[in-house]
């Protein structure tokens, strides 16, 4: 009986670059470009034709742009580099133990926030410190006993936190004001944010448990402090467990903690992107400054980054009898005043008077208009927690001029919980208190929310 034939192996599948080789010009181009920078490097080793094309500096230009937002030939460290192909071999080197898509997320963070304070707060960049090395996260970790998030791994890679404090009073009274997170003044409060660098992170972190040993309640957690005031204390700890980031509160000996950000977005299901809180904090941050939420002031001759929310619907304005007020408040979890007795939740609140163009009354113009009185109604969810006359703001009975700039001032409240709301009016006469030159008249504020944000800053 004859042998049955032996089966045929099944040809081999001809490679991807042999029906490349068919390809010319643009479809080539195109080709190798949707592959992506991965496969145009393995198909520079197929042939001398496919070298040349994957080879091509036009190409490589379009990975840097897409793969890590790289527009110059730079290398991690600003150095010009010959080509693109050049640069992304560089980088690749540098943070190819990191996704590429979080790596050009965080360099463009990193670089829209330094592009907005170059404009705006150039004082403030002047603080930011060079990336850290691989081996330095590392040893950080080491000493840590845990590992970073990813996410704040390579937040540290490209930039190192700003300037550490200084053994010298004077110096750090002077960048006291200049963290890039920024805070708010009231009364004797003053809070001024500061991103730390690592080596802060470490010694301060090491501190905290050692400071909070005998209390029990953090020594299973893995929590590191990566923001902190300058002035009054408020600190920002970011669970290198669960990834969120949280700030302590007036009771932080008894473990009480607030979540900064929704927890919803920190391992969303619907992304392969790693995200903690930290990243997400910053970039929400961010937002705030370029989008005018939050801006500059000065305080005295200085400048720092006021967290009162500037623009709808977190501020409000009114205009009556041609004076404008606009009114906005900030959450303020770290004042001592929230161990009071029934004000769990103390707010700190801004006001902003001015006469924009004209003070008109009746048809009567006049010079000038001086505020006499205040009344406030302060709302806890629907109920009527406080209302309160009194005469002048914080002691002063400011004048307003057509055109001048705001009179500010600050002051706080405090709730039983949140959430709750302000409103009001001001009494003003018109001309000054010691010489009125018509009848008083009533100025609006409008409600003003105090609420516990979903980011706290």
């Amino acid at each position: 009986m004859a042998a049955p034939p032996r089966p045929q192996p099944e040809p081999e599948p001809e490679p991807p670059a042999a029906g490349l080789e068919a390809l010319e010009g643009l479809a080539l181009d195109t080709v190798i470009a949707k592959a992506g920078a991965r496969q145009a490097a393995a198909l520079a080793c197929a042939s001398t034709r496919l070298r040349d094309a994957a080879g091509d500096d036009a190409l490589w230009r379009r990975f840097c742009a897409d793969d890590l937002a790289l527009h110059a030939p730079l290398a991690p460290d600003g150095r010009t580099l010959p080509s693109f192909k050049d640069a992304y071999k560089v980088w690749l080197e540098s943070f190819g133990m990191y996704p590429l898509p979080l790596v050009r997320r965080v360099k463009i963070f990193w670089s829209s926030l330094k592009s907005w304070l170059s404009e705006n707060f150039p004082e403030a960049l002047k603080t930011l410190n060079k990336g850290v090395s691989e081996a330095q996260i590392q040893s950080a970790e080491d000493d840590l006993g845990f590992k970073l998030p990813l996410p704040t791994k390579l937040l540290y890679r490209f930039c190192n936190g700003q300037l550490p404090l200084s053994e010298h009073h004077c110096e750090n009274m002077r960048m006291a004001h200049l963290g890039i997170i920024g805070g708010y003044v009231f009364y004797d409060h003053l809070i001024n944010v500061h991103l730390s660098p690592l080596e802060q992170i470490v010694e301060e972190t090491k501190e905290f448990y050692r400071e909070f040993y005998d209390q029990g309640v953090f020594n299973m957690t893995n929590l590191i402090i990566v923001a902190t005031s300058w002035y009054r204390p408020k600190t920002f700890f970011l669970n290198c467990s669960d990834d969120q980031l949280y700030v302590g509160t007036i009771n932080l000996q008894d473990g009480e903690m607030l979540p900064c950000v929704p927890k919803s977005l920190i391992r969303p299901t619907n992304t392969d992107m790693p995200q903690d809180g930290l990243l997400l904090w910053l970039e929400e941050h961010l937002r705030r400054l370029q989008n005018g939420m939050i801006k500059t002031r000065m305080l005295k001759t200085s400048r720092y980054i006021s967290l009162f929310p500037e623009a709808s619907p977190s501020c409000t304005s009114a205009m009556t009898n041609c004076v404008k007020v606009r009114a906005s408040a900030v959450f303020a979890p770290e004042h001592p005043e929230s161990r009071r007795p029934g004000a769990k939740c103390l707010y700190a609140y801004s006001i902003r008077l001015s006469v924009p163009e004209a003070c008109m009354l009746g048809g009567v113009y006049y010079s000038s208009c001086q505020l006499y009185s205040r009344h406030w109604i302060i709302r806890w969810r629907d109920r009527v927690v406080s209302d309160v006359n009194g005469e002048g703001v914080i002691g002063k009975y400011p004048l307003l001029t057509p055109g001048q700039e705001e009179f500010v001032y600050e002051s706080c409240t405090p709730l039983p919980d949140s959430p709750g709301s302000v409103e009001g009016s001001f009494t003003f006469v018109p001309g000054m208190l010691s010489r009125p030159e018509g009848k008083p008249f009533e100025v609006t504020v409008a409600p003003f929310p105090l609420e516990i944000p979903e980011y706290i800053f």
